[in-house]
């Protein structure tokens, strides 16, 4: 923990492991955001395997996301796996930012990380740009959240949603492969349906399901409302770059060790561009998800730089605030309604997405 990079502002606090380039800690008003596995840093944590699974926790940047089955690399690749730089740090009550570049290039391009918060905003702000570069690259963020007592999710609006064979693990509830417009009534393992908008407190299964952006997003969004925490996060994207929104079912499935049926209650909301869990290689040319028409790879070239952007906010929600139906970014604020209709707002950079 000594050699974490920390930033704060405001209510928030971000810590970074710079052998590894994953946000390990995101504190809103001294509470801890993101989930960390059981294994971390105890004796156990070599079993996992890839560094980035012996410290499953927080949030990484996976270039490529998934199996490496077309380069030489880790689980999620090196810029999950391997050490960044920092290259600079920056704080004061209006603004905190810290910058890093990984040490290592992936297929020849250079990966620079920006986190920044902002005074009076319960933000993180995450840029990483993707420079140079040979190749087809797949891309996905990481965010991993726990639920004590399951909740509810909504998102903004797809095209569908997938599932591709096999399954992650023997224990799942989801239909492999499977589709669905309807995601409240996604095909299930048993015959009937599986509603994807809520996390459900029954344990003993594992899970991985592929959102489609619909046509013509520019902002995508997923809203968790967590029952036991209390909380809203809200998970914001570039649809534009980031056109499948992945979410990765974490709730006991997995036996053997140093999961051991205990990591249970994550789940994980993959913000990327890739071919779901089929891997690198079945990105780079014809697969299910990008005959739903969209890119499932960045284009790598000498003189062509990708940005990424992504966004995750927390608030409190009032008393009687019900399920989220929408969330918009109006001028400098980001909206958040029920299906009430009750609004909350909340201060946000509208100059980030560019939009």
């Amino acid at each position: 923990m000594s050699d974490w990079a920390r930033i704060t502002c405001g209510a928030c606090e971000v810590a970074v492991d710079p052998a590894l380039g994953n946000i390990r800690r995101f504190l809103v008003d001294g509470r801890e955001v993101f989930h960390t596995a059981h294994w971390v840093g105890t004796e156990r944590a070599p079993l996992a395997g890839a560094p980035v699974d012996q410290h499953l926790s927080g949030d990484f940047f996976a270039a490529p996301f998934g199996a490496s089955d077309l380069i030489d690399a880790p689980n999620h690749g090196w810029s999950a796996n391997a050490p960044w730089t920092g290259l600079a740090r920056a704080q004061d009550t209006d603004d905190a930012q810290m910058q890093f570049v990984l040490k290592r290039d992936v297929m020849g391009a250079r990966l620079t990380k920006t986190l920044a918060l902002r005074g009076g905003h319960r933000v993180l702000y995450q840029t990483h740009e993707i420079s140079g570069g040979q190749g087809d690259l797949t891309f996905a963020h990481h965010p991993m959240f726990h639920m004590a007592a399951g909740g509810h999710l909504a998102f903004s609006p797809k095209r569908a949603a997938l599932t591709t064979a096999p399954a992650l693990e023997p224990e799942h509830v989801l239909a492999y492969p499977a589709r669905s417009t309807d995601l409240a009534a996604f095909p299930a393992q048993d015959g009937g349906t599986f509603d994807l908008t809520q996390y459900s407190s029954t344990t003993g299964h594992e899970d991985f399901v592929t959102l489609i952006e619909a046509q013509g997003a520019a902002i995508g969004w997923t809203a968790l409302t967590r029952a036991a925490e209390g909380d809203i996060i809200i998970v914001l994207k570039d649809a534009r770059v980031a056109p499948v929104t992945m979410l990765w079912l974490s709730n006991g499935g997995r036996g053997y060790a140093p999961w051991d049926g205990r990591h249970t209650g994550v789940l994980g909301i993959e913000d990327g561009c890739a071919a779901g869990a089929q891997g690198h290689r079945a990105a780079t040319g014809d697969n299910a998800i990008a005959r739903e028409g969209v890119a499932t790879a960045l284009h790598l070239g000498a003189d062509v730089t990708h940005i990424v952007r992504h966004a995750i906010a927390v608030c409190d929600p009032p008393h009687g605030f019900g399920r989220v139906a929408h969330v918009r970014v109006e001028g400098a604020t980001l909206q958040i309604a029920d299906t009430d209709g009750t609004v909350i707002d909340m201060a946000f950079d509208p100059a980030f997405f560019a939009v």
